[in-house]
């Protein structure tokens, strides 16, 4: 009961914000002008900073397991290399195909793994959070700039006539110039090389980054559709049972196999099987997608990871594997 609870406090409020913000935009409080706003800000701004500030101040150095990131490093890879290959079967529409690669394959790890560390190990906990982070965050973002850039309406690769130099150099000048990637390179560096993050410029990047989530949530809800999410519900229920269930099927067992146990185990849980993560569908829409099918998965995961973690976390407690 008490993981149910903790659940749905971090996933309940997350919900009722976006569900807020398609309040906000009937009652005329939000158009379509300050979500799009809203959007940009986040993307370009809030994410990026609160992705540095996770990662600044955690100390890599001292908490390094090399197997242990090696393993969600792989992990995501394969993941993402799956879920690819099952897209191509699912979706012709390729902008939608970019849409469900990504929310497929991409948690909430950074912003839901750390919290859900903490409540179940408190000040035992021993660092796994940001390992796991560590080897999946970046990959999660690097990819996403790949899949939506080689996906957009604009770089339709059947295109005969596109040049392929072109597409390849514009989605490398949109990896190094992606603010989220920025915000993640800068946060690793800071950490590495031990420099302070406190007085002033901390209580600017906590307030700055802190905008992200309700922003992004809010915006999110605004621009949300529910007529295009009904004939994208077959694509997007089979996003969030990817997500809740399948890449924990396949890649859990083996994580116990070799020999992973307790906060490791519930970290990868997290990084397999937590709700898909917002920036989703702030980078869909700021890249050239119509964001519908990120936000009908996202809703779906944010819904039911609830229910889907707390049933993880009883199967492996009950297995004596946390």
């Amino acid at each position: 009961m008490e993981n149910l609870l903790f659940s749905l406090n971090a996933t309940v409020p997350i919900f009722a914000l976006m569900v807020l913000g398609n309040f906000f935009k009937r009652i005329k409080i939000i158009d379509d002008k300050s979500a799009s706003w809203m959007n940009k800000f986040v993307f370009t701004v809030a994410l990026p900073v609160l992705v540095f500030e996770d990662l600044s101040t955690q100390d890599f150095a001292g908490i390094w397991d090399a197997k242990y990131v090696f393993f969600c490093f792989v992990v995501t890879i394969l993941s993402i290399l799956i879920i690819t290959l099952l897209g191509k079967f699912v979706l012709k529409d390729i902008p939608k195909r970019g849409e469900f690669i990504q929310a497929s394959y991409r948690s909430s790890a950074a912003l839901l793994g750390i919290a859900f560390i903490h409540n179940i190990y408190g000040k035992a906990s021993s660092g796994m959070g940001p390992l796991m982070i560590l080897g999946s965050v970046p990959l999660y973002n690097i990819f996403a700039v790949i899949v939506l850039t080689l996906t957009a309406e604009k770089s339709d690769t059947s295109n005969k006539n596109s040049d392929r130099k072109k597409l390849i150099k514009k989605t490398m000048y949109g990896i190094a110039t992606n603010p989220i990637i920025i915000g993640i390179v800068t946060g690793l560096l800071w950490s590495l090389l031990r420099l302070p993050l406190t007085g002033m410029l901390k209580t600017v990047v906590s307030d700055v980054g802190a905008l992200a989530t309700p922003l992004g949530l809010m915006s999110m809800g605004a621009t949300f559709e529910f007529g295009k999410a009904i004939k994208d519900i077959k694509p997007a229920l089979l996003a969030a049972f990817i997500k809740l269930f399948g890449l924990v099927l396949l890649f859990l067992p083996i994580a116990i196999h070799l020999g992973f146990e307790g906060e490791q185990i519930v970290a990868i849980l997290v990084m397999l099987g937590s709700a898909t993560t917002v920036s989703c569908f702030i980078m869909a829409k700021n890249m050239g997608h119509e964001g519908t099918l990120s936000s009908s998965v996202i809703i779906l995961t944010t819904f039911g990871c609830s229910f889907s973690l707390t049933l993880w976390l009883f199967v492996l407690r009950s297995l004596s594997f946390i």
